[in-house]
């Protein structure tokens, strides 16, 4: 009888296993109940990966995980109210539905695995055995080493199972006392006992956040932002080690537009008017800023127009020098801390002045703007005014200040959205004349067709003028936060162009760039890491195992942390409350082979 429940059990497992099958064209959104108190979950494609903190596999998993039942009882959920106000400060929140198994059970689960997958236990009747993606279960920590991972990968040869890897992920903390990490030699021997092994070696890993570094205020990392480095190397020497300088470092950049200190705030406070714009002739609603009790688009296009009178050229570039001062920090917008790579522009053309004139905090409706356009087609009909405009611009109000050079216009109905989307064609224009001065000023846009396209329609080109926003914004943190040089924003640009030039917008994309760590040391040297690792391994090929101890900022788990029980004492520890609280993260591999 217990054979016969064995055997069933086999073939229970291997049907929840086959979900793979079942889906191969589409990873299932939503885990499957295996029994009453376990669910599977095949975890693939564009989906993070649980387990991709401790194991570096690329193919999909399973996911075995408690079962969620929704008929909780409410005491329970009393019970851990008071909890989850007391470490709400510091934990991360659970993510729902990710229940973990008990330990015990966890094993026994990678047990039927483990049997599913070995080529020498009978078939019961099955033809081909199927090779399975590695899986992974979630664990309580209930053990006395705080096993919160149990996962299984299979060794491959010819398109047989040869073995499998066997991991153990246990976690301890947080914890600011750094009595309780080991030695690095502790790590190595233990190690060698356990896989019988005389050499080791050894790679260090090294994560540090650099908008914190530089001493910006939280606000940043609110919105979503983070700059951060990455670093590798081998030989390490001892626990929390600093990089040493010949290590390969990843510079990553999360930036999210729009922080009212950035130096180009203003512009993008006109790239939010131009949107605004965009959405107007879009839907024929357009959100009209608060009237300025200052002075009023109208009144200011006025006396421009009056200025140009006096001053009739055919060459004529407007040199009011407070004007001209206005009109660069609007159109730049840049401190004293970037002045050097972001110049102000001195070439706006009438159109673009005029821009400057009626956008954001002028032009306060839609009737106001009528009249704006109004006065400006007046005077060139009557031939009051000649403006020049840029070579090659190519919006409505510049063809009719063409056909004005010849003394014949056509004629205007400044009717519904026409109104609108001549200001939008304006500011258009003049936007991607300042972000292309920028990048032509770096040497850097070598895809700058596909950016200041016109023959995509207008939200397309305000969809890629946003995409130049995102770009700058980058850029300019780089500039003035870790004082990179032309050759290091030149291989950046690159990056973030190739990116944008192939994705939709995504302010929260990690951008990537190889750098020399001497580049950002100085930002971290004297910091404490948010992620340190070190990796202890042996063996070759298929043979290789390996140790992994590492020490973070945040909970390695997303399903509870495995001991909080000195969460107060901990961040006390020698009477500082300055100590970095981090959790401790051990990942053990063992072999099993079935040949």
């Amino acid at each position: 009888r217990g054979m016969l429940r064995g055997k069933v059990a086999y073939v229970n497992v291997l049907f929840s296993f086959r979900i793979r099958e079942e889906g191969k064209d589409s990873i299932p959104e939503h885990p499957y109940l295996y029994e009453t108190d376990v669910e599977i979950l095949l975890v693939g494609g564009s989906c993070k990966s649980p387990v991709e903190k401790f194991w570096n596999g690329s193919s999909a998993v399973y996911i075995l995980q408690k079962a969620t039942h929704h008929e909780e009882s409410d005491s329970m959920e009393e019970s851990r109210a008071d909890d989850a106000v007391y470490t709400s400060e510091v934990l991360p929140k659970e993510s729902p539905g990710a229940l973990a198994l008990s330990v015990g059970r966890a094993k026994q689960l990678i047990s039927l695995y483990t049997m599913v997958q070995n080529p020498n236990v009978p078939s019961l009747g099955m033809s081909d055995l199927v090779l399975l993606p590695p899986l992974w279960a979630r664990c309580d920590a209930s053990d006395p080493q705080h096993t919160c991972w149990i996962g299984a990968e299979p060794l491959r040869a010819a398109h047989k199972v040869t073995g499998l890897n066997i991991y153990t992920v246990s976690c301890d903390g947080p914890t600011a006392d750094k009595t309780r990490f080991p030695n690095l030699e502790e790590l190595k021997m233990e190690h060698k006992i356990r896989h019988h092994s005389s050499l080791v070696t050894t790679k260090g890993f090294a994560r540090y956040e650099l908008i914190a570094a530089a001493a910006i205020e939280d606000t940043i990392a609110e919105s979503g932002s983070n700059i951060y480095v990455d670093i590798t190397w081998n030989g390490v020497e001892r626990i929390l080690e600093t990089p040493p300088v010949i290590s390969a470092a990843t510079l990553n950049i999360a930036l999210e537009s729009g922080d009212p200190r950035s130096p180009v705030f203003q512009l993008y406070q006109e790239l939010q008017f131009l949107l605004a714009l965009a959405e107007g002739v879009k839907t024929d609603l357009t959100e009209w800023p608060e009237p300025s009790e200052s002075e009023s688009a109208l009144k200011l296009v006025q006396e421009f127009l009056t200025d140009l009178k006096k001053k009739l050229d055919g060459d004529y570039v407007f040199e009011d020098k407070s004007e001209t001062e206005k009109i660069k920090c609007d159109t730049a917008a840049v401190d004293s801390c970037i002045k050097s790579i972001f110049g102000e522009r001195g070439d706006l053309d009438f159109t673009e002045q005029l821009w400057c004139k009626m956008k954001s905090k002028c032009v306060s409706s839609h009737q106001e703007l009528i009249d704006c356009f109004t006065l400006v087609i007046k005077s060139l009909e009557r031939g009051e005014i000649q403006p020049w405009i840029h070579q090659g611009s190519s919006s409505f109000l510049s063809q009719l200040i063409q056909q004005s050079y010849h003394g014949k216009m056509e004629d205007v109905s400044l009717s519904d959205i026409t109104p609108i989307q001549m200001l939008l064609e304006v500011g258009l224009e003049k936007m991607k004349k300042d972000y292309v001065s920028f990048f032509i000023e770096q040497k850097s846009l070598l895809l700058q067709d596909y950016f200041i396209s016109t023959s995509v329609d207008l939200q397309e080109q305000v969809h890629r003028v946003q995409k130049l926003h995102h770009m700058l914004e980058i850029m300019v943190s780089c500039t003035g936060l870790l004082q990179f040089r032309h050759e290091n924003l030149f291989p950046l640009t690159q990056i973030c162009m190739k990116y944008y030039k192939e994705n939709p917008l995504n302010e929260k994309h990690v951008f990537q760039l190889p750098i020399r760590p001497a580049l950002v040391e100085k930002f971290y040297q004297n910091d404490n890491p948010e992620v340190w690792k070190v990796e202890i391994s042996s063996g070759h090929g298929q043979k290789e195992v390996k140790t992994t101890w590492q020490v973070s900022t945040n909970a390695p788990v997303e399903h509870g942390t495995s001991n909080n029980s000195g969460l107060l004492s901990d961040s006390t520890v020698n009477g500082s409350t300055e100590e970095r609280l981090y959790f401790i993260t051990m990942t053990q591999c063992s072999q099993v082979h079935f040949t």
